[in-house]
């Protein structure tokens, strides 16, 4: 299949190699002529703007953008992909945004004769270099059912969480409570530690017992407790502590939307912004374990 794929940094630009690894033709803009030129060696073609990737004859075209901004200018801008694309064309956005935004970016799609899916993923960088992705994916069953080998190409876990925008929900509240799991963790292990407690065998007895969580058992925050996450090499890497601030802007901003309390989630959006004003935003999101200890 010929694809369109907009967006090439630290997860789109992966995703779209495992695209070309399945054996599809790829068309690519992003405004990095690096990353353009990474995907072109690869076999991609390169073209030169949004515009320019829609009027190809593309089945189909993924987008992987920072912000929802991003979003509405690359497809509702008077150069941007609706005011081009053929109809018919299914429109794939795997970008983080927020739900109200997804939908609205949707039926303004659907309008212009287009089906389009909201699929953002998890698995970091990580998942996306190795094809491992879970997409979280809001939009009809049908548009679904179509994309899934595609999705498939570029991830291991692809659900359908029904309508338009309700990929972006699950993806914002999986990653609010992630934030907020984090944050006790970082608690409970501190306070073993501060007691008189080793760490290890702490985290042993938590990762058997009630309090068991990701956070605790595959990306403990504490140093020395596990090999290979961010703790064990200073918080470099992984999911950087200014894209869990992000995440929890989201979820809190679609919470009012809503209407719906979120306080731990309002706690846990605080704690962080304390945190990357300290100027740690660039320290894997675990590193949240630093409000609670003198050293390190």
């Amino acid at each position: 299949m010929h694809i369109g794929f907009l967006g090439l940094g630290n997860m789109g630009a992966p995703m779209a190699r495992n695209l070309l690894k399945a054996g599809h033709a790829l068309t690519v803009f992003d405004l990095s002529a690096t990353a353009v030129s990474g995907l072109v060696e690869a076999g991609a073609t390169a073209a030169a703007s949004p515009a320019a990737l829609a009027k190809t004859d593309v089945a189909l075209i993924i987008t992987m953008l920072p912000a929802a901004a991003h979003v509405k200018g690359v497809y509702l801008g008077e150069d941007g992909l609706l005011a081009n694309v053929q109809p018919g064309v299914l429109l794939i956005d795997s970008s983080t945004i927020d739900p109200m935004s997804a939908r609205e970016v949707a039926k303004a799609a659907v309008a212009r004769g287009n089906p389009m899916l909201d699929a953002p993923v998890s698995g970091g960088t990580g998942g996306a270099a190795a094809g491992t992705l879970t997409f979280m994916v809001g939009g009809e069953a049908a548009d679904f059912d179509h994309a899934q080998p595609i999705l498939a190409a570029m991830g291991k876990n692809i659900v359908h969480c029904g309508g338009a925008g309700n990929g972006q929900v699950a993806k914002v509240a999986n990653n609010m409570l992630l934030g907020i799991s984090m944050i006790g963790v970082a608690e409970a292990m501190a306070l073993g530690v501060a007691l008189g407690m080793d760490a290890s065998v702490l985290a042993g007895v938590i990762n058997t017992s009630s309090g068991r969580c990701w956070s605790s058992d595959s990306y403990n925050p504490f140093p020395e407790v596990m090999d290979n996450v961010p703790a064990a090499r200073g918080y470099s890497g992984g999911f950087g502590t200014d894209l869990m601030l992000k995440d929890l802007g989201l979820a809190t901003e679609a919470a009012k939307q809503a209407r719906q309390p979120v306080l731990l989630g309002a706690t846990a959006q605080q704690l962080y912004q304390s945190f990357s004003q300290q100027g740690h935003g660039g320290l894997d999101f675990s590193a949240i374990i630093k409000l609670y200890r003198q050293e390190g």
